[in-house]
């Protein structure tokens, strides 16, 4: 019998393609399903130019802060932050995926009890879609939060909400191939602490901090850290103090946009890349302003972009 080696050497190549091809399309990746501030874009009562373009066009609006981890493998999806418009979220999510997943997460992360990250539960509520036990996961004090402030607790008792405990700088497994970190930072802890998340794939490492006073404040080194990870979404809520012209900056603490770029002064291009700016306050030029964005840009950062899948 003759053996067509040409054939099988085809056959076999094609299948290591195709295996390959369908091992990338299984690998775990994060969709952006929101990137302004806790008010969103545009802002209630705001009338000025920044806002005013995107009252009058729908395709400028952006929503509040928050991603969507995507394990294709196992067909489950987390959420992280429960926005203001989570209801525009989740269904915004079901579009991007196709309807493929869930319609609900098999799991929330909070950061904190500021409004744009966790009131989005009340949706979950009986008064809404009357939800079975979404696990919620977070720190102590957030846990304690919601437990004992109504609406909220009426989401636990209801079991509309599973609270699940958060240990700072501990690791959660998700499964085999999903696992994220919890760490604290500082920012205005009135109601509760706040956190950081490192969301970790066998591949990647996607650190997430929306919300944070000061770099200087925090007890780690915001460049290193991004030196050893792949990707991190950092606190963009204003660009240059010149945005604060009715508030006092130590009402308000984050760092300027300006101020961490200057931190990465001395990076080399691949650690500047891996920084993609997020949580935009509608004052921010880099919700609104191509000049602005172009200038970040051109300086070798990035912007966080709604509907980016990274």
């Amino acid at each position: 019998m003759l053996v067509n080696f040409k054939i099988i050497f085809i056959y076999f190549f094609s299948l290591l393609i195709f295996l390959e091809i369908r091992s990338q399309t299984q690998q775990p990746y994060i969709l952006v399903l929101g990137v302004a501030q806790d008010g969103g874009y545009p802002h209630l009562g705001c009338e000025k130019n920044c806002c005013n373009m995107a009252w009058k066009n729908d395709s400028l609006k952006r929503s509040v802060v928050s991603l969507a981890l995507i394990d294709p493998a196992t067909k489950k999806w987390w959420l992280f932050e429960a926005t203001p418009d989570m209801k525009e979220q989740v269904n915004y999510f079901k579009t991007l995926t196709k309807g493929e997943y869930d319609y609900l997460p098999a799991g929330i992360f909070l950061t904190h009890a500021h409004i744009g990250h966790y009131t989005g539960l009340m949706q979950l509520g009986r008064e809404v879609m009357n939800a079975k036990e979404v696990l919620v996961y977070v720190l102590p004090k957030m846990k304690l939060f919601l437990e004992t402030n109504g609406p909220w607790s009426q989401l636990v008792s209801l079991k509309n909400i599973s609270l699940k405990n958060l240990n700072t700088d501990s690791v959660l497994k998700l499964n085999s191939q999903l696992s994220v970190e919890t760490f604290t930072v500082p920012h205005r802890d009135k109601f509760s602490e706040t956190a950081g998340f490192k969301i970790m794939t066998t591949a990647k490492k996607y650190p997430f901090i929306p919300d944070i006073d000061k770099w200087q404040k925090w007890n780690k080194s915001i460049v290193k850290e991004v030196e050893s990870v792949d990707l991190a979404f950092v606190d963009a809520t204003f660009n240059e103090i010149s945005e604060l012209k009715n508030r006092k900056a130590k009402e308000v603490p984050h760092p300027f946009v300006s101020e961490t770029m200057q931190l990465f002064t001395t990076s080399d291009p691949k650690t500047k890349a891996k920084l993609f700016f997020i949580h935009f306050n509608h004052t921010n030029p880099l919700m609104w302003d191509k000049s602005a964005k172009e200038k970040v840009e051109k300086a070798g950062f990035n912007l966080a972009k709604q509907g980016a899948k990274l």
